[in-house]
């Protein structure tokens, strides 16, 4: 029940924009409704017209006074009943075509922009084909209920409601009776409708879980090809695989059952309408002609009684899917953004320092990653962080740049905590050079200009040059007007590690991250890389994160952190002299190298 009425509130914040197409459908299927449950009545009263015309005609001294018309004008409003409810239901299938395509529109773009404020904490705890899955999967069976399902609800439930009316209008006794097996039938689709539901959901949760799956291996399709692992990679396809397949046989078997319930249910209840309208009709105070009428009128209203009823039934999986995916939807709508100070500072300049201080924090509750770590920073530095894998170092530019935020202490840009920046402002001013480098679609400009869509030719090639990545990018045919693409690249790590720095140099950032930027390349690469570095750090505050010491000999203060503390600090001299952890590591790596 919770997910239905969640369900409607996401449906009604998409549709309520299209508040008047979406009314004016509503009033042509009021209008349709009342053609449908009218429409007995009048055969009813055609059957008592022709059988008091046939009473007439059979009797010699009242034959002149025989005519059908009344039968006739009876049987022309029957028809055009018919042909009013075809076209208004014709016309607002139209309307509500265009109020669906519109709306699930919308909702994909609301999704789309959601991602964009959210925190980085969901996408790192989220997998990216789980996330992927709502937007196809989801999205689409949101769609396809609206498109095929919504017509078919809104005329159910007029439907129901309008045969309510008429029916207690026409004979209240016989109106009882067309119910008497509602309760039954309620009580037995409440049942079967829950074991779907919770079939339902486990299923698309599962599909999700499969679509992480596929995306991590068609990514790492390489490694698996590399080390022979494919038919491991198949049987763990096959493990989330049948996963789905149970999910989605327990939900359809659910589902399958309530359209054969309803028919057998309508089929009794309108033997019942049959026997107690006979009965009735026997032994009331009624003509010939409308005792007749009255069967005729509340056995086609005992059928209709249970269309509602077997429309909905019938497309309860769709439903059911539908209500999953808006729950799903909806989950990441609900989602916190990340935090934006409503009165934030602009951010200009570092002008003296960068200081952390007596940070703390911790991914999950309880298990925290940093203990009281502090480091202060000369605007211009040049800042190395060092140490094992796990020891912090990712999780420090992850607070730099606002990824998340810390749960004491304080990092503060000249005094000012960074928490009192405008988040966009702070980001114009921070610039990282990640592990592994990200390339767009489009052309070698247009990434390179990704940070700055505006700038000029001469800035990108400038960019480019100081980044030492401009004479490969000219030997290419098209030079920088390559297109780029996943499925036909033609960059290395290296390349594309520098077309990244030079996307850093076009920013200009005030304080640069470099996350082990030369990590996955070769010693030649490594060279250019490192000479491009030294022309981004130049004049900058920065800091650097680094496996290979090697590179970061030049700097103006090495931390080094282990297990989210800093054991030590200084330059490189300072901490070869004291011979500790760090002395260790680069002695090692030297006879390695």
């Amino acid at each position: 029940m919770t997910d239905l009425r969640n369900a409607g509130k996401y449906y009604w914040h998409y549709l309520k924009r299209y508040w008047f197409g979406f009314l004016m459908s509503i009033i042509l299927i009021v209008i349709a409704t009342w053609c449908i449950v009218m429409a007995p009545t009048y055969l009813g009263r055609a059957i008592e017209d022709l059988t008091q015309y046939l009473q007439q005609w059979t009797n010699q001294a009242m034959r002149a006074k025989a005519t059908l018309q009344p039968f006739n004008q009876t049987l022309v409003t029957y028809i055009l009943l018919y042909i009013v409810e075809a076209i208004a239901l014709f016309v607002a299938s139209l309307i509500l075509a265009r109020v669906t395509a519109y709306s699930t529109g919308t909702m994909r773009v609301g999704l789309f922009r959601k991602l964009q404020r959210m925190r980085v904490q969901y996408f790192d705890t989220h997998r990216d084909g789980d996330i992927l899955a709502r937007f196809t999967s989801d999205l689409d069976n949101i769609f396809n209920a609206m498109n095929q399902a919504l017509l078919e609800i809104l005329l159910a439930v007029a439907q129901f409601v309008g045969l309510l009316i008429v029916m207690f209008n026409q004979n209240v006794t016989m109106a009882w009776v067309t119910m008497a097996s509602t309760p039954i039938t309620l009580i037995l689709a409440a049942w079967v409708m829950h074991k779907a539901s919770v079939a339902v959901n486990q299923q698309q949760d599962d599909i999700g879980q499969l679509n992480g799956y596929i995306n991590e291996q068609v990514t790492g399709q390489k490694v698996l090809i590399t080390n022979g692992l494919q038919q491991d990679s198949v049987k763990g396809f096959q493990k989330y695989n049948a996963k789905v397949r149970q999910s989605a046989l327990t939900g359809q078997i659910w589902s399958g059952i309530l359209n054969p319930l309803m028919q057998g249910m309508s089929l009794l209840n309108t033997a019942i309408v049959i026997f107690f309208g006979s009965w009735f009709a026997l032994n009331g105070n009624l003509s010939t002609g409308a005792a007749l009428a009255l069967v005729v009128v509340f056995v086609n209203y005992a059928q209709q009684y249970y269309q509602p009823i077997m429309s909905l039934t019938s497309l309860y999986s769709m439903i059911q899917l539908a209500i999953t995916g808006a729950r799903r939807v909806d989950e990441v709508r609900q989602q916190p953004d990340e935090v934006n100070p409503a009165d934030g500072r602009a951010l200009t300049a570092i002008e003296d320092e960068l200081k952390i201080d007596d940070v703390h924090f911790s991914y999950l509750p309880g298990k925290e990653i940093l203990h009281g770590v502090s480091i202060q920073v000369k605007r211009g530095e040049m800042v190395a962080l060092v140490g094992p894998t796990g020891s912090g170092k990712t999780t420090v530019m992850n607070l730099l740049n606002r990824f998340y935020d810390v749960d004491s202490g304080a990092i503060t840009f000249d005094g000012v905590n960074i928490q009192d920046f405008e988040l966009s402002a702070l980001r114009q001013h921070v610039g990282i050079v990640l592990q592994d480098p990200q390339l767009f679609s489009g052309t070698i400009a247009d990434n390179i200009r990704y940070g700055e869509p505006t700038a000029t030719m001469d800035r990108v090639i400038d960019a480019a040059k100081q980044a030492n990545i401009h004479d490969f990018i000219e030997s290419l045919p098209d030079g920088y007007q390559t297109q780029v693409s996943d499925e036909q690249s033609v960059f290395s790590a290296g390349q594309k590690q520098l077309m990244s720095i030079a996307r850093t140099i076009l920013t200009n950032p005030q304080l640069l991250i470099l996350d082990e930027a030369t990590s996955n390349v070769d010693t030649v690469t490594e060279a250019k890389i490192q000479a491009a570095m030294d022309n981004v750090i130049q004049g900058r505050t920065s800091f650097v994160i680094a496996h290979r010491l090697k590179t970061i000999l030049n700097a103006d203060k090495i931390v080094v952190l282990k297990e989210g503390r800093i054991i030590e600090q200084g330059s490189h001299p300072e901490l070869l002299a004291e011979d500790g952890f760090y002395a260790e590591l680069y002695h090692n790596q030297m006879v390695f190298d």
